[in-house]
């Protein structure tokens, strides 16, 4: 991958705004009928024009060949000249018979056209109505046999040209159709309890799942997987710990249609080798279902990848651990959302926390970075004394998708909907969609890249279940409003550098759930969202990611440049944590497990609640677009720098944690904070913390940053400004600026 350019971000075409909108007028004028794309293809064959010689009658320029419908690839695209006719056309080597054509348009489609067949490239029989394109995926049912299958569009439907993202033919009696289910089958890894389940039952089955990892040198980097579902009703006493992997969730549509009477507690004191803190309790999750806790307050000591969603606690939460007093029990989380608490909230020792769309009885304490929107009861903003930043809402919101029962006993999953300057939970009586599991390919552990891809192109939504999932080759999202969401940390690992998920520039995908980690060979990217170079308006269907986290070292001496790419615009960015690991299972170390950047946003209009990028080698997050917001961030610098020599960057002394780049003139973050901990050599220092253009509609507010333990020197807060850390005062105390400019 080319480094970024951080002055000069990939260049803007044309917005499709309008394109869209006239291609729409068009088609109304002709009278032309669309045929939709399909939630599930009524057939799946294996596509059989797949890297397969390709022509057309022109091309817009070399950049966009006939080649490139064909290759599987949904971020390159044949374009036309802009004139009609035009015809793409793809020869399959032998005569087959064919079953689907899938047609992946670019805003730029054919308000008429037919598919056609031939058997030896110039005699051609026409097996389509004449058919009026959309923009998008759309799936053609056909009857017909040939060598050759055409495109032949008679109507542009813009002043534009056609182009096609992807043209797809499959052929009958290949593959066939993946078999789905509303009552499916979720593998070993995940267990479900109804209200007649002994509580004995219940305790013997959690408590064996963690008992096992307890003070395990293996659980961190584990491939154990835990995934307890409660269907609705009431649950005796019961007291379940929550370790590594391990996600504890309710079946119902409201979070109070499950009663767990007792705990869903997460302490300190657990994780091998660092027994007195909470700092690396990761990987782990809660969601759906209410708790009484047992003695009126639960607790969750937790500190990154360790969301809590849609929950009701009748009672007090405490975040931080039990033996926090003495100078013990540090936490370094942490994210609630869409959330109800009906006491107090204490934060402990919590260094940083991030809550969003939530219901609370009230907040008490705070250390560096406590941060609120869209929080009903939320304490005022007063950073840095205490350390509160709060926003009355939240600009835009799509909680994440989640599984239920209904009553009939089948499985659905709920999409929630969009809610623009969104305060408090969403539930009960949640906006959104309804789709039911037979929609879904449920993927389990030992599924190909090419399976998994099979399914997509049938037109299933994903449910990635527990375990670790190898792939080869690319899963590539080509078709708006999918679904792709996973239980229990399911670990996309990719092989051989490829790029483990990709993300085509259509509207409404939704991502959730995921766990990524970094191939032994070094990936460009892990994961990317739309197209670099597309601006494409998503703002009334955004992509949305949610609880997606990315490591570089883990279990695997992985390698990545940079774990996520942002290309699209108006897309949601809500709680992830992409991490370069400073230990793991595997070994770590500056020149092992290497990593550039985190995150990367070259789209405009996209916006970060809950942004976690720490420990990368070189600017760990970069903001290329523009009108970018982010509500809350937390970063650590790399701890292991050799030395200054090896982390130069291009504006002096290493790299700062967050880079706007020069040329954006609109950009917002409230609420950020970046460490240092240069343990391997404490004469290491950087420059600045952020780093953004000073222009007045640039603005920051609440930032600090911390010398964990004095160890290291972070010289400003932003640009020049802020002063250096350590300070003074030591003990790690934090430089503040409250707003710049």
């Amino acid at each position: 991958m080319t480094p970024p350019t951080l002055t000069s971000p990939p260049p803007h075409p044309r917005r499709h705004r309008g394109r869209i909108a006239l291609s729409a007028a068009l088609a109304a004028a002709l009278g032309a009928t669309v045929l939709s794309a399909a939630s599930s293809a009524s057939a799946a064959d294996a596509p059989i024009s797949q890297g397969k010689p390709a022509t057309a009658s022109s091309v817009e320029s070399a950049a966009f060949p006939a080649s490139a419908a064909v290759d599987g690839d949904a971020g390159t695209r044949w374009s036309s000249t802009f004139a009609d006719p035009q015809w793409l056309q793809v020869d399959l080597g032998s005569t087959q018979s064919i079953s689907q054509v899938v047609l992946n348009w670019e805003a730029a489609y054919a308000s008429a056209f037919t598919i056609q067949t031939s058997a030896n490239g110039s005699t051609w029989t026409t097996i389509s109505p004449v058919t009026a394109g959309k923009a998008g995926v759309q799936t053609l049912t056909v009857t017909g046999s040939g060598r050759y299958v055409r495109m032949s569009g008679t109507t542009r439907a813009t002043p534009y040209g056609y182009s096609l993202w992807e043209f797809q033919v499959f052929g009958t009696g290949t593959t066939p159709t993946l078999p789905t289910s509303d009552t499916p089958d979720f593998g070993p890894n995940v267990r479900i309890f109804e209200p007649s389940t002994p509580a004995s039952t219940i305790q013997t089955a959690v408590d064996q799942a963690f008992n096992a990892q307890l003070r395990s040198p293996a659980a961190q980097f584990g491939s154990q997987r835990h995934v307890f579902l409660f269907k609705p009703g009431s649950y005796g006493r019961v007291w379940a710990n929550v370790g590594f992997y391990t996600t504890i969730a309710g079946l119902g549509v409201n979070p109070d249609d499950v009663t767990i009477n007792g705990a869903v507690n997460v302490d300190s004191g657990w994780n091998y080798g660092d027994e007195k803190n909470a700092t690396q309790n990761f990987w782990r999750s809660m969601e759906n279902l209410s708790i009484v806790p047992e003695g009126g307050t639960n607790r969750w000591a937790v500190s990154q990848a360790a969301p809590m969603r849609r929950v009701h606690i009748k009672g007090n939460l405490t975040l931080a651990p039990s033996n926090q007093d003495n100078g013990q029990g540090y936490s370094s989380g942490g994210y609630l959302a869409d959330s109800v608490v009906d006491g107090v909230v204490s934060s402990g020792s919590q260094q940083q926390w991030y809550t969003r769309d939530s219901r609370i009885g009230r907040w008490d304490g705070g250390v560096w970075n406590m941060v609120y929107s869209g929080v009903q009861g939320a304490p005022a903003n007063a950073f840095p004394n205490p350390p509160h930043t709060t926003l009355a809402t939240t600009p835009v919101t799509r909680e994440k998708p989640y599984l239920y029962v209904d009553s009939a006993g089948l499985y659905r999953v709920f999409v929630p909907g969009l809610r623009r300057n969104s305060a408090g939970a969403t539930w009960p009586n949640a906006a959104g969609t309804s789709i039911p599991m037979r929609e879904f390919y449920v993927a389990k552990p030992g599924d190909s890249a090419a399976r998994i891809n099979q399914a997509l192109a049938q037109g299933l939504n994903l449910f990635f279940t527990p375990g670790t999932y190898s792939l080869s080759e690319t899963i590539r999202v080509t078709r708006a409003n999918t679904v792709v969401t996973g239980i229990g940390f399911p670990t996309l690992i990719p092989t051989g550098g490829v790029e483990a998920l990709n993300v085509a520039d259509v509207d409404g995908v939704k991502v959730s759930g995921l766990t990524f980690d970094a191939g032994t060979t070094n990936s460009p990217t892990l994961m990317s969202v739309g197209r670099a170079g597309v601006h494409t308006d998503h703002a009334a269907n955004p992509i949305s990611l949610q609880d997606v986290f990315f490591r570089i070292g883990s279990s695997v001496q992985g390698r990545a440049t940079t774990t996520l790419a942002v290309h699209a615009d108006d897309t949601i960015i809500d709680h992830i944590w992409a991490w370069r690991a400073d230990h793991g299972g595997a070994p770590t170390g500056w020149t092992v497990n290497t990593g550039d950047t985190g995150l990367i946003v070259n789209g405009d209009d996209v916006l970060a609640t809950g942004l976690f990028v720490e420990h990368y080698q070189k600017y760990e997050v970069i903001w290329n677009g523009n009108r970018g917001k982010t509500i809350f961030f937390q970063n650590e610098k790399p701890y292991d720098v050799p030395n200054q020599a090896a982390w130069m960057g291009p504006r002096g002394n290493g790299y700062a944690a967050y880079k706007v780049a020069d040329s954006v003139t609109d950009h917002e973050l409230w609420g950020g904070g970046s460490y240092c901990y240069f343990n391997v050599n404490p004469s290491v220092r950087v420059d600045r913390a952020f780093e953004v253009p000073n222009r007045s509609g640039v603005r920051l507010r609440s930032v600090l940053t911390v010398s964990l333990g004095d160890v290291g020197t972070i010289a400003n807060v932003v640009n020049d400004t802020g002063g250096a850390v350590p300070n003074p005062a030591g003990n790690t105390t934090p430089r503040t600026v409250v707003a710049y400019p």
